[in-house]
């Protein structure tokens, strides 16, 4: 059975890009990379996942900083899972919806690097997926310990061969 792929876009949502307790780190280049991304899997007729964050103060259904960035707005055909937690498979239909379709691969971006990204990573390992991630094609902010490109980089270093292969965007090719 040839490996079929899927991309799965977590959490690219108004609020990470006007969050009023900092900036998104490269949040222009991230969002630029993604669009990038899901534009050439529209094309080659990959199936495309997006993940919403959804149940907390700030991210419930009607508030402002709830939608999927306008950027890449899932089109109808496109799957969104609703999640509350990190792991984008806990309490949600994600792994079936994929298991349904066959996909065994899947090319991973979005936020927050340091919450949702890495730990559907590791989830999504352990359920078996073959994993891309985007070494460019997710963010995170500052924390009061590290600024966020060290968060990033190293992210990358501990997922990238262990839970995922690290991948630049402009690496993939989904013909």
């Amino acid at each position: 059975m040839k490996n079929k792929s899927a991309l799965l876009i977590i959490d690219v949502q108004v609020i990470m890009f006007t969050f009023d307790g900092g900036s998104l780190y490269n949040g222009g280049k991230v969002l630029q990379n993604i669009h990038e991304l899901l534009t050439k899997a529209r094309y080659s007729k990959i199936p495309v996942f997006f993940v919403q964050h959804t149940e907390t103060p700030n991210l419930i259904e009607g508030k402002e900083g709830w939608p999927i960035h306008p950027r890449i707005k899932p089109l109808e055909n496109e799957m969104v899972i609703q999640k509350s937690t990190c792991d984008s498979f806990y309490k949600t239909d994600l792994h079936e919806k994929l298991q349904e379709q066959g996909i065994e691969s899947l090319i991973i971006v979005g936020m927050q690097t340091d919450f949702c990204v890495d730990t559907t990573c590791r989830r999504a390992f352990s359920l078996g997926y073959n994993n891309k991630l985007i070494a460019d094609g997710h963010s995170t902010f500052d924390t009061k310990v590290l600024k966020a490109e060290q968060i990033i980089e190293h992210h990358n270093s501990v997922l990238g061969g262990r839970f995922a292969h690290l991948k630049a965007a402009n690496e993939i090719n989904f013909n």
